[in-house]
């Protein structure tokens, strides 16, 4: 298929082609994908919810223990995931350790 000899609109056309083309195969490949994981599942003779929470993943937006509290205002805290909070980068570059934030 030659597109440089289309029309701005035939090629418009084409690719809101595409893009229905490709949400239907990506429906397709989920669902093939899902009934494949159900067949391992049943020939290992273990329930899907079984086997999902065997994959040692918490549930999704499981609370994490706070590790850090700043020591005159508890509300700032940090579980020690993700990026250091300002308030955290503030007290260890004014020469104090972490250490005396853990709870």
């Amino acid at each position: 298929m030659d597109l440089s000899n289309m029309s701005l609109g035939d090629l418009r056309n084409l690719q809101e082609q595409i893009k229905q083309e490709m949400k239907k195969r990506e429906v397709q490949e989920v669902q093939k994908a899902r009934e494949q994981i159900l067949a391992i599942a049943q020939s290992v003779g273990m329930p899907l919810k079984d086997l999902m929470a065997a994959t040692g993943r918490g549930s999704k937006g499981a609370t994490v223990a706070v590790r850090y509290r700043h020591p005159d205002d508890s509300s700032l805290q940090w579980t020690g995931r993700g990026r250091q909070p300002k308030w955290v980068k503030e007290w260890v570059e004014g020469g104090k350790s972490i250490d005396d934030l853990r709870v």
